[in-house]
């Protein structure tokens, strides 16, 4: 068994490709062979420097790609990010800090580009906190009793608008703009490049597919407001009684008359009797669309989107601010990329930050600020858990008048 230092971290070429491809499959436990049909369809997702791999010898055995991407900071500006993803490290060849250096590697690379975050989906919750990284969204997935929803059994009241299912083209060419209304609107949301219409939609597939049906929400003036993906099972009692479940793909909507129209059209489907949300906001308003809430029930919640603060100045800047005050942060980092002393000064009309030498209000890790950067966790809730540490009495809940937001942020998207 080799030592640490005789593995080799290092840019993939192309030609290593598949064997980094091989790789990935090993570290998340699937079929370690590549198809060429799956090769082929992941090929032009290879950019030279973004793939990274730990090679013992001629075999890889950790890996690690990143990729440019925006973040929808509070109050809709779009803001640069080092979005990681296809990260493993082979069972073989754990606990030798592969995984670290393979992290301070794109990090750096990150901060020198002028990314403002990093952002991730954590498989693992303990891993990612010592890099300096902190969930800051989460997401609930809720079951739909349909025949306790009380919905009229006729179908949605579209109020002059429309419901019609489209083919996979169409979607390619509507969900494009309708995302990025969608996005402007919702913190935490991410951009969606061209490769991810196209495996949503089958044009590209790296496993085997089924076809879902696909639904968009027109309103009375024609305007794409809604787009639904969903897949319906087959399954009858013996009574030959339908047992069917709608289980949603995706569903993205920029007005709440959108989402009423299509939630309310998929649970009026013959035939359907469950409908499962798949991954939505945890203050999403599926349940009280339905004239009976609990006829929705949550059946998974998870921490989501994490983000790790690379420019502080940038990232306070970026956002909006309900509420009007100043706040001194100490920040601490042990990578010493986003660490030290910074004052915040905001109000609804915009925000400065910049560094100070004043006392500090609270002291925080940059995980801690990673968390609270979008306005969902509670400073006072993380001083309760001393994971913020008060300089000032009440500093805490001053915080929490300045940072927190009136709707939880989410990200609609596994990456």
């Amino acid at each position: 068994m080799n030592a640490p230092a005789d593995i080799d971290v290092r840019p993939v070429t192309e030609a290593e490709y598949p064997e980094w491809l091989r790789a990935v499959h090993a570290g998340f436990l699937r079929e370690p062979v590549v198809s060429e049909t799956e090769l082929e369809a992941r090929r032009s997702q290879f950019e030279p420097g973004r793939l990274l791999g730990a090679f013992d010898g001629d075999r890889c055995v950790a890996t690690f790609r990143s990729f440019a991407q925006e973040v929808t900071a509070v109050g809709g500006e779009f803001v640069a990010a080092d979005a990681i993803s296809a990260v493993t490290v082979t069972a073989t060849h754990r606990r030798r800090g592969l995984l670290t250096r393979m992290m301070s590697q794109d990090l750096a690379a990150a901060k020198e580009r002028g990314d403002v975050l990093a952002t991730l989906i954590a498989a693992e919750y303990r891993i990612y906190g010592r890099y300096g990284f902190g969930p800051a969204t989460s997401a609930a997935e809720w079951t739909v009793d349909v025949t306790r929803a009380g919905l009229d059994p006729r179908g949605p009241d579209l109020d002059g608008g429309r419901i019609d299912l489209v083919e996979p083209g169409d979607v390619r060419k509507l969900g494009p703009e309708l995302h990025d209304r969608m996005r402007r609107a919702t913190p935490g949301a991410i951009s969606r490049d061209d490769w991810f219409w196209q495996l949503k939609t089958g044009a590209v597939r790296t496993a085997p597919w089924t076809e879902p049906f696909f639904a968009v929400y027109r309103a009375a003036d024609g305007t794409v407001e809604g787009l639904m993906a969903y897949a319906v099972d087959d399954k009858w009692a013996d009574t030959m009684q339908p047992l069917n479940t709608a289980d949603v793909r995706q569903m993205i909507a920029s007005t709440p008359a959108a989402e009423r129209a299509l939630w309310h059209y998929l649970c009026s489907i013959d035939w359907v009797m469950q409908v499962k949300s798949g991954w939505r906001a945890p203050d999403d308003l599926l349940p009280n669309l339905l004239p009976n809430p609990p006829a929705a029930r949550i059946t998974m919640q998870s921490d989501w989107l994490w983000v790790r603060i690379l420019d502080v100045v940038r990232a306070l800047e970026a956002r909006t601010y309900e509420g009007e005050g100043a706040l001194v942060l100490q920040v601490v980092d042990g990578s010493g990329m986003a660490g030290g002393r910074y004052r915040l000064e905001a109000s609804p009309a915009g925000a400065t930050c910049t560094a100070t030498t004043r006392s500090a209000d609270l002291t925080l890790d940059a995980r801690e600020l990673a968390t609270l950067w979008l306005g969902d966790e509670s400073v006072a809730r993380l001083v309760a858990l001393g994971r913020v540490q008060e300089e000032q009495a009440g500093a805490g809940r001053g915080a929490d008048a300045l940072l927190h937001t009136s709707r939880r942020p989410w990200c609609p998207d596994m990456f």
